[in-house]
């Protein structure tokens, strides 16, 4: 005779009975779960640590706790779940949320069960937990519906075909240059205006400095766009460095639009868009070269199978946690631009 479980199972792919037990027996330690979900988020992923300085911790958790409520008593519901779930993505794109942030999530959350579980922390329960975590996060990015749109550069109308694009950087470059100071400081302005959760990033920043870093990161571009080979290696080794950063793909155009709208406020009326398809261009072949350079491979952002007990030798001072169901911050992963 087939049971409800069974049929449930076999609707969702989900071990319903290994999920809710697992549960069970975490639910008694409820609120000091949470606090050690949190406790690992931040060890694995100090960064994360900063944007909670003005957070109500108390009543993060208590979310955190009845977004894991609500998705194990509602198992045996699956279309009501998944109906919450890609409402709930929905509503993490405007928190900031990215496709490659819910595997960092997944990690804290399966090292915290391993804790809680011991030794009923079996290969079993552990794998029911990691596609129960793999399901959530394909319903949520279902519901949040992302579109090459959302993390692309703004369209550009094509430059005409006797324009050359290194002169047009250059001449434009050159009409920034006498406010250099100011442009970084716009940008790192329009990049906290649009993007707010990068800011608490920089409370303990030197921004002098950091500015100072960008400028001179754009001027080596611009003065390099004539020796291409030499540009070229620079640019893949820095992609390798941000990777170390917790730079991820996504990240990259978030900044772009950043910095595209502070040139189309210094340029004014010498923004056309010719010239904006020239920076358009230059930034999509910075990404490219950086990209390379990191050499990301599947594992880079995977929800690992397995979790150590102790943090990693390599612990990435990185930006990019991500939130979980029932209300879990979301961090912003910023990469900043040339540094």
């Amino acid at each position: 005779m087939t049971t409800d479980v069974d049929e449930t199972a076999q609707d969702t792919g989900l071990e319903v009975e290994l999920l809710e037990t697992s549960f069970e027996k975490v639910k008694p330690q409820a609120d000091a779960f949470v606090a050690s979900f949190y406790d690992n988020l931040f060890t694995d992923y100090p960064a994360a640590k900063p944007l909670f300085e003005h957070t109500d911790m108390s009543k993060q958790q208590n979310m955190l706790k009845a977004g894991l409520v609500l998705v194990v008593e509602n198992l045996r519901n699956p279309e009501a779940l998944s109906s919450a779930l890609k409402g709930l993505g929905a509503r993490h794109v405007k928190y900031g949320a990215l496709p490659d942030h819910y595997p960092l999530v997944g990690n804290s959350l399966l090292k915290t069960f391993g804790q809680y579980l011991n030794s009923d922390w079996t290969e079993e329960t552990k794998e029911a937990w990691v596609g129960a975590y793999g399901a959530i996060t394909e319903l949520m990015l279902s519901g949040a519906e992302y579109s090459e749109e959302a993390v692309s550069l703004d369209s550009a109308a094509p430059a005409e075909p006797e324009t050359d694009a290194v002169v047009l950087l250059e001449e434009s470059f050159e009409k920034v240059k006498p406010q250099a100071d100011a442009f970084v400081a716009s940008f790192y302005e329009n990049l906290f205006t649009d993007y707010p959760a990068a800011k608490p990033l920089f409370e303990h920043t030197d921004m002098s400095k950091q500015r100072n870093m960008l400028k001179m990161g754009l001027v080596t571009v611009v003065e390099n766009l004539r020796n291409p080979d030499a540009l070229s290696s620079t640019l893949k080794g820095l992609g390798a460095r941000h990777v170390k950063y917790g730079a991820l793909p996504d990240h990259y155009p978030l900044v772009g639009n950043s910095l595209l709208k502070t040139f189309d406020q210094y340029l004014g009326a010498d923004w056309t868009p010719a010239v904006k398809a020239a920076w358009v261009g230059a930034y999509q072949s910075i990404t490219e070269l950086m990209l390379d350079g990191a050499d990301y491979s599947p594992d880079a952002v995977k929800l690992e199978a397995a979790i150590p007990a102790e943090p990693p030798e390599s612990n990435i001072s990185t930006g990019t946690a991500a939130g979980l169901v029932g209300g879990g911050a979301i961090l912003l992963a910023i990469l900043f631009f040339l540094i």
